[in-house]
């Protein structure tokens, strides 16, 4: 399973690295640390706490969050799969996207929940890149 970084934590909640330290600090993320010291969040924690942020507000100033180029970079929060189509779910700060495509797409590109990936946005079309 992938980790997360405090920096790369922050970025995809849409706040800085010091409110996510705070929140870490204040046990409202876990955290473990890998063999340089560095704290990581693992990669289902901050789906399940990205969620919870974007419904809860951060406690802070929640100023919309903005891309360049319609591109919402965050961390997928559900992989629904059916015969065919999947459902794949993306939080991207406060920004939940839904994303219907193949079911083969979703198993090349190699999407679970916990991972980073980014949701582009071309008219009406929804494309997902694995990060």
């Amino acid at each position: 399973m992938q980790s997360y970084t405090i920096g790369q934590a922050a970025r995809l909640l849409g706040v800085s690295p010091d409110t996510t330290r705070r929140w870490a600090d204040a046990g409202r993320v876990a955290t473990h640390r890998d063999e340089s010291g560095r704290r990581l969040i693992d990669g289902r924690d901050l789906a399940a706490f990205s969620v919870e942020v974007a419904q809860n507000g951060t406690g802070e100033d929640d100023t919309s969050y903005t891309s360049a180029r319609n591109a919402f970079p965050g961390i997928v929060t559900a992989v629904k799969l059916g015969d065919v189509a999947a459902q794949v779910e993306i939080q991207a700060g406060p920004h939940r996207l839904v994303s219907l495509l193949t079911r083969e797409a979703v198993e090349e590109l190699g999407l679970e929940v916990g991972m980073q990936a980014t949701a582009r946005v071309k008219s009406t079309s929804v494309h997902i890149d694995r990060v």
